[in-house]
């Protein structure tokens, strides 16, 4: 209900600040924010905090704010995040275990179902609780769990044979770690996250300042 237009991609960035300070808020018993405290705890201004709540609809009471347990829900509904999404990760490397363990996944409503290598050498361990399988089992993991979110955590010269397998076995959202570009048919969408990139980014503002 929420796609009936285009909603631009940093407004959704934003609205997952915005949950976390809600979040926080509830939990400390607090029953009213204004778009003030919102944008000073998430580094943006009142006005935008407002532009952005207003594409899906009016929230609040004028001079008095938001209920932080309310707005939270409703955003996490935006967000896709009232149910929860199985999530598969590609690649048992060292990447791809840290990724399996890190337990901001679960809190936000994301299961790592499954992981999946084509090493034999790692086919059959365990990472935490899930056992590592060879990668010709994903379709079927998928079919019988219905998952559409997948993880890329494997080398350059792989990723785009993997993203391939993936689309075709029904992924429909995936996030891409390796470090180069890759393509997706329409209907699917892919993130690329570049951790040396976000590096370079900050060493060149860095010598900006020098």
């Amino acid at each position: 209900m929420f796609k009936k237009f285009k909603i631009p991609e940093a407004t959704v960035g934003r609205l997952t600040a915005y949950s976390r300070f809600l979040k926080e808020a509830d939990e400390k018993g607090i029953s009213t924010v204004s778009s003030q405290q919102i944008a000073k705890a998430t580094g943006v201004t009142p006005a935008q905090v407002r532009k952005d709540l207003a594409y899906f609809g009016e929230f609040g009471t004028r001079g008095v704010g938001y209920n932080p347990r309310e707005l939270y829900n409703y955003i996490m509904k935006i967000l896709g995040l009232d149910r929860r999404w199985p999530v598969i990760i590609i690649g048992a490397g060292r990447l791809g275990a840290a990724l399996a363990m890190y337990g901001g996944f679960a809190e936000r409503g994301f299961d790592i179902v499954g992981i999946f290598d084509v090493d034999p050498a790692k086919i059959g361990n365990k990472i935490g609780d899930i056992e590592i399988r060879p990668l010709e089992e994903l379709k079927e993991k998928v079919e019988e769990l219905s998952i559409k979110l997948g993880i890329v955590a494997v080398p350059a010269a792989s990723a785009q044979e993997v993203v391939d397998f993936m689309v075709e076995s029904g992924i429909r959202g995936i996030i891409n770690f390796a470090p180069v570009n890759v393509s997706v048919p329409e209907g699917v969408v892919l993130r690329r996250v570049d951790l040396a990139s976000q590096l370079e980014y900050l060493t060149f503002h860095l010598g900006e300042s020098r």
